[in-house]
């Protein structure tokens, strides 16, 4: 970790941060690949290479490494929900890769209502801790947990419109994301409150 000396006093040395914010990083990398993805669950355009590579390199690695930053910075919840979603936008992409490479049988209905439901489940709970940060952060957190309560209906039933709509709010997710993590970098840079993130 970058630190400086703030004071050097009866013996006692203060240390303080001066490393970057990673959230912002992370929450447009979870941002735009949220978008990507949900365009393909809204019907704009197959489910491909632009999802998979988005979610290895972007939604993945990039979420991993500002989750790896915010333990640096002590941030529990960073951490926590940066390397968690990074991992979990990887292990999407393998669900779907695997059984075309050979490495194992696809996944059945059960199987995927049963992923989405653990991380819907986790990110209730995140969610919830939410509340004792920024309305940006709840709206980023609640939309979340409705898109995957969306993608369990849709797909537990076989309905393609419940999709359609977990797309367009996934799209909204993902906007609200790079709302939040845009309004960090501004706020940074300008020194003042120009985006409210609340």
């Amino acid at each position: 970790m970058d630190v400086k000396v703030d004071s050097v006093f009866k013996n006692e040395i203060r240390i303080s941060d001066s490393t970057a914010n990673p959230g912002a990083l992370g929450l447009l990398a979870f941002g735009l690949t949220t978008i990507i993805l949900n365009m393909s669950n809204a019907g704009i355009f197959a489910l491909g290479s632009v999802v998979f590579s988005m979610g290895i390199f972007y939604g993945g690695l990039a979420q991993i490494i500002a989750g790896i930053m915010e333990w640096k910075k002590n941030n529990t919840f960073g951490m926590t929900a940066f390397i968690s979603y990074g991992f979990f936008w990887i292990s999407l992409v393998f669900l779907i890769l695997m059984p075309l490479w050979g490495w194992g049988p696809a996944l059945g209905k059960e199987g995927l209502v049963c992923f989405l439901g653990i991380w819907g489940l986790f990110s209730l709970g995140m969610f919830l801790i939410t509340f004792r940060l920024s309305k940006a952060m709840q709206v980023v957190f609640g939309t979340l947990v409705l898109l995957f309560l969306l993608l369990i209906a849709g797909n537990a039933l076989g309905n393609n419109t419940i999709l359609v709509i977990a797309g367009i709010e996934g799209v909204i997710c993902g906007l609200s994301a790079m709302y939040t993590g845009l309004g960090q970098i501004m706020n940074e840079v300008w020194k003042e409150t120009v985006v409210r993130l609340g």
